[in-house]
């Protein structure tokens, strides 16, 4: 039996909470009120959420279509929700629209990755517009809070003894950041649970608080409130540091476990965006980014912040992309 350091882990999208460097939102942004040209305004900028309203991608879309305009003079946003097929409807109509400027895209980059493995879609990962990652939410295991298991190593031993004995289930489903970062941590212990996977945190959380599971798995931001009112615990975050919100609750990496998982969002435009265009709206999420207000009130809604602009983003989400290839060659989602 290995020894929990040293193993051969899988780690999910990078997840440091720490602030982006200073040189990522030092720059002025080339839309600033009194210099560059207003953005053309026929009709407002529509933004395509592929996933229901509520949910951690439409209030960070909503967010950003607020403070977006005073960065983007003469812009107006408009949220579309386009939710279907686990968010492929969606990324499809954001993929396809016209590259006039005026339809963007709110996105998990997971799913971008992940679902071109499950099944066809009509896009190609490298072809979208990167504009900007917001943020980046971690994964985490919950329990309630008068469960027997206090820590990861807990939930280890229970697991060994015997397959499936103890069921996890992950919130958004099977090929979701919360049922991937289960399978890297199935691999990193060499355990096996008994997946049931959800389609929504509400219901997952439901049957948690009603005892139908015995661990679940979401995200960081929407575990926040349960914990806060004591119904719940944290068995750890899948962060490489500990959130500021959070900061009673240990990573997997201080418990011994090097494993990282969380969802990373942010926009995207379509293929074939005009460079001027794009640099534009680059710029304009760079200033959104350096903006206290709308820092102030991304930490009121806890959205833990993480950002990448342009360049840097995309190759975010080619890397990340090429860890998800890698762990479905391993553990086909098809086989849970």
């Amino acid at each position: 039996m290995p020894t929990r350091r040293g193993l051969n882990t899988m780690l999910l999208p990078g997840l440091a909470l720490a602030a982006a460097p200073a040189a990522l939102l030092a720059r002025p942004a080339l839309a600033q009120s009194g210099g560059a040209a207003e953005w053309p305004a026929a009709r407002p900028i529509e933004m395509i959420v592929p996933y229901p309203p509520a949910g951690g991608i439409d209030i960070m879309a909503r967010l950003a279509a607020k403070h977006l305009p005073n960065h983007l003079p003469g812009a107006r946003f408009v949220i579309t929700n386009r939710v279907g097929a686990g968010g492929q409807t969606g990324t499809e109509v954001i993929y396809a629209a016209r590259p006039d400027g005026l339809t963007l895209g709110a996105i998990a980059s997971l799913g971008l990755s992940a679902k071109p493995l499950e099944r066809p879609v009509r896009w190609t990962l490298e072809s979208f517009t990167y504009l900007a990652q917001l943020v980046d939410d971690p994964c985490a295991f919950w329990v309630r809070a008068d469960s027997p298991l206090r820590t990861l190593d807990d939930l280890v031993a229970a697991a060994r003894k015997g397959a499936e004995t103890v069921s996890v289930g992950t919130a958004a489903g099977v090929g979701s950041d919360d049922h991937l970062l289960l399978l890297a941590f199935e691999e990193a212990t060499r355990i096996r649970t008994l997946h049931a996977p959800y389609n929504g945190t509400a219901v997952a959380i439901r049957d948690l608080l009603g005892g139908q599971l015995d661990v679940a798995s979401y995200n960081l931001s929407e575990g926040l409130s349960l914990l806060r009112e004591g119904r719940t615990r944290c068995l750890g975050a899948a962060a490489p540091e500990r959130w500021p919100a959070m900061a009673e609750v240990p990573t997997f990496r201080e418990q011994g476990f090097d494993v990282l998982g969380g969802s990373a969002r942010g926009f995207v435009g379509p293929p074939g965006l005009p460079a001027e265009m794009e640099a534009r709206l680059v710029e304009a999420f760079r200033a959104l980014l350096a903006d206290p207000g709308f820092q102030k009130e991304a930490a009121e809604l806890n959205l833990p912040l993480r950002p990448f602009v342009g360049a840097e983003y995309r190759e975010a989400v080619l890397q990340e992309a090429a860890v998800v290839r890698d762990l479905f060659r391993r553990r086909p989602w098809g086989d849970q």
